[in-house]
């Protein structure tokens, strides 16, 4: 993670961080264990749980333990657990708060958590939620939405996302994705990933949308694009990328042919109906690791990793190259908010635009990538228009 070092290469004398508690949310990779070591190598002191409970990898959770991190976080932790481990990173009492999903800034919230300077969340879903207690005003620091930031929404959720979204229903599944009808819900940009990936192998993809704008762009990128309920009879395989509660419902289950997959890309496990699922079938068949097989009317439908994230659960997440960005962002902000959090307003911030920018640069350097630059004549002609 080239953009990762070159920045704790810089920054490390500095020790910006020294002092300061981080509570952490994330999925616990490979990936983030490089941002939890370049932020200790710049003073900081780490608690961190996971932001998911079936993405903990154990090995990188035993590793961060052995370097000093508070870690509350092991795969498969039931519910009670998932929440203990949220609390018990509150119980650190963080200065900044980074998330992914905003379980953590939620519960800061919710306990009326003292001393949080500020915060930082990865996520769409988290980032709705956030929006949600600002316009309460409700909102309780100041937060930097590196979601929001370009190096992150046009890379890590478009590019990464939706490579490692097909990837996760190939290694669950082990099927042949060429000729088969799937079904992407949502075209915002993890859906654009996932339905453009899904493209290339050959798969035939349909697009479903409540947005007229999206749904739009979707049709003039040369997808069918058409109501849910319309294809529920005709999709091989549908895949969730909305951010919001019950996309695939009892309406939809009941219209699906025999031997329909089910996943979900989204960062919550509401988007497919699983209680619906589990309504008509309460004990239903382990096919293989992370393909369960629900009777539904004398059909069967696999739910793929219970509903919950495919790329993460099914594989590995994001290549280590598409997190650098992502991650670079949030060590960046994280280190904005440390800085000036005094000057913040109680708000949802965007990511600067230097931020923003910087991390670009640093990207395109790791690629050996150059560009051009304005000469004098261009700048004084661009800065002088009327």
């Amino acid at each position: 993670m080239t953009i990762l070092q070159k920045i704790r290469k810089k920054k490390e004398n500095e020790k910006s961080l020294l002092g300061l508690k981080l509570g952490l949310c994330l999925h616990i990779t490979k990936e983030t264990s490089v941002l939890v070591m370049v932020l200790k190598s710049l003073g900081a002191e780490i608690a961190i749980c996971s932001a998911n409970p079936l993405s903990v990898q154990n090995d990188i959770a035993a590793f961060l333990s052995s370097e000093g991190a508070r870690v509350f976080a092991w795969r498969g932790e039931t519910k009670e657990e998932y929440n203990e481990c949220i609390r018990s990173v509150l119980n650190y009492h963080p200065d900044i708060i980074t998330d992914d999903g905003s379980d953590l800034h939620v519960a800061a919230h919710n306990a009326k958590a003292k001393g949080v300077r500020g915060g930082t969340e990865e996520t769409t879903s988290g980032v709705m939620r956030l929006k949600a207690l600002e316009s309460k005003k409700q909102l309780s620091y100041p937060i930097i939405a590196v979601n929001n930031a370009f190096t992150k929404f046009l890379f890590d959720n478009r590019y990464g996302t939706g490579q490692s979204t097909i990837d996760g229903v190939i290694r669950s599944t082990g099927l042949f994705l060429a000729g088969k009808q799937v079904i992407v819900c949502g075209y915002g940009w993890v859906g654009k990933g996932v339905a453009v990936r899904a493209k290339g192998m050959g798969a035939i993809v349909t697009i479903t949308e409540i947005d007229p704008i999206k749904a739009l762009e979707a049709h003039m990128d040369g997808f069918d694009v058409k109501r849910l309920s319309n294809v529920a009879a005709t999709g091989d395989i549908f895949i969730t990328c909305t951010g919001q509660t019950h996309v695939i419902r009892r309406e939809h289950f009941l219209k699906m042919k025999n031997n329909s997959i089910l996943a979900n890309a989204g960062h919550f496990d509401v988007e497919i109906d699983i209680r619906y699922l589990q309504s008509q079938d309460s004990s239903p068949t382990t096919i293989r690791p992370n393909v369960e097989s629900y009777n539904v009317l004398n059909k069967r439908v696999f739910l793929l990793c219970k509903g919950r994230v495919v790329n993460l659960v099914g594989a590995e997440g994001h290549p280590s190259e598409v997190m650098d960005l992502s991650f670079a962002n949030q060590l960046l902000s994280i280190l904005d908010v440390s800085k000036n959090y005094l000057k913040m307003d109680n708000t949802v911030y965007d990511v600067p635009t230097r931020i923003d920018s910087t991390v670009a640069n640093y990207a395109l350097d790791a690629m050996n990538i150059e560009i051009d630059t304005m000469t004098d004549e261009q700048r004084k002609y661009i800065n002088n228009l009327d």
